[in-house]
């Protein structure tokens, strides 16, 4: 009997182990950072699990290359019964977009993309678009809508910064008709992302291009591009030249069915806190690879690919991209540019945007800590890193609770910033 009770115990245990450090592993003081102060983070995340915020979170923060600290905390899956491991998976959300955006950095590097061409030189459907012009009287009601012709095309790097006019339809005002129209395209019932980029094409743009920051489908259509400007669908193109080379092994568009088991979940009651619309099935193989919230990924996985931005686009002697393009990348393409915040500027104060980051421009102004140079971005459910050059400093929290997802990531900025030293 003792011998079976050893061996089933050897058996549970040998998954936790086989779990291997995405970087190398060095103790926080070695790195400058305070062993006694990220004990706060414990505690935090503790308070937040018992408030019932979030059920569980995994939090891994690398500094000067090496990770100081990496745990898991509460439960994968509450109404399961499984407990948060390191290796959990999340859905990424918002956090594709990084992603998405080095992959047309590759291509723009290889010569066989430039920021500069309109982005009908791929979707031939992005020609002649069209930008609304919506009033809206909230005393008589009285609302009146036409479009006129865009005063330019949408250039890729539009997409990349989110200045190319396409918006999000669901976070519209419900009273405008623009809202109205892209919730009659049904454009995430698409069958894939070339239709799917053919059917945003026939609506109005909410901005004229190229004028105003407006967060949307952009990183989607970059997807397309993507896709064209390679010769090969987006799935298997990041797959090459990113996840593979980076040992990103539990990142993808869905999650196969030996993992299914690891995939984290909302506490029980709080799905309808979800939008319905990005609310997919993470189980199964999409036809539809949107390049703006589509893939899974694990706090180790995410944590290798910001290491490699961090390290000027190279990880383990894998070069991905060039130093002076993960430079541009996160260099400020909006504010200095005299491009307006639009109605709901997602990075904030103190803050410009770069192509596919925040970028931060000024060390006050904001309500969160950060650096000058640093940059980041977060997922729609909870998931949310940073890259910090000069602090030499890549922290990366994720969970699945969407309604608490900015108050946790405010408070994670203070958290890791007061435990580091001189």
């Amino acid at each position: 009997m003792r011998t079976t009770l050893r061996t089933l115990a050897l058996a549970l245990l040998l998954p936790l182990l086989a779990v291997a450090a995405p970087l190398p592993e060095a103790r926080p003081d070695e790195a400058g950072v305070s062993a006694q102060r990220l004990e706060r983070i414990d505690a935090a995340v503790k308070r937040a699990m018992d408030a019932g915020d979030m059920a569980g979170a995994v939090v891994m923060i690398a500094r000067k290359g090496k990770l100081v600290y990496s745990k898991a905390f509460g439960m994968q899956d509450k109404a399961a019964g499984t407990p948060m491991a390191p290796d959990s998976i999340f859905r990424a959300y918002s956090m594709t977009k990084p992603i998405v955006s080095v992959a047309a950095m590759i291509l723009v590097e290889e010569g066989r993309l430039g920021l500069h061409e309109p982005v009908s030189k791929y979707i031939p459907e992005f020609k002649d678009m069209k930008v609304a012009v919506e009033t809206f009287d909230p005393g008589t009601g009285a609302a009146s809508f036409h479009t006129v012709p865009a005063k330019r095309q949408i250039t890729v790097q539009d997409l990349l910064r989110h200045t190319s006019g396409l918006t999000y339809g669901v976070f519209l005002p419900k009273t405008l008709q623009l809202q109205k129209l892209y919730a009659e395209a049904k454009l995430f019932e698409q069958p894939t992302i070339e239709a799917f980029s053919k059917a945003i094409a026939k609506l109005p743009l909410r901005f004229e291009p190229g004028t105003t920051w407006e967060y949307g489908h952009s990183t989607d259509v970059l997807g397309r591009v993507v896709e064209v400007a390679s010769g090969q669908p987006l799935d298997t193109f990041i797959a090459e030249r990113i996840l593979k080379p980076l040992k990103m092994v539990d990142t993808g568009w869905y999650v196969p069915a030996d993992k299914v088991r690891r995939l984290a979940q909302p506490l029980p009651g709080t799905e309808k806190n979800w939008v319905p619309e990005v609310w997919l099935d993470f189980t199964k193989a999409p036809t539809l690879l949107c390049g703006g919230h589509g893939m899974v990924t694990t706090a180790g996985d995410y944590l290798r690919f910001a290491q490699m931005l961090a390290n000027g686009g190279e990880l383990d002697g894998v070069r991905i991209l060039g130093s002076r393009t993960v430079q541009f990348m996160a260099s400020d393409h909006v504010l200095g540019a005299g491009i307006s915040r639009g109605p709901a500027y997602l990075p904030g104060q103190g803050y410009g945007f770069g192509l596919g980051f925040g970028v931060r421009t000024a060390t006050g102004l904001s309500e969160w800590m950060g650096t000058p140079g640093e940059f980041f971005w977060g997922g729609y459910a909870g998931t949310y890193f940073w890259i910090d050059p000069k602090e030499q400093l890549v922290p990366v929290m994720m969970f699945q609770a969407p309604e608490k997802r900015q108050h946790y990531r405010v408070l994670f900025r203070s958290l890791v910033y007061q435990a580091l030293g001189d």
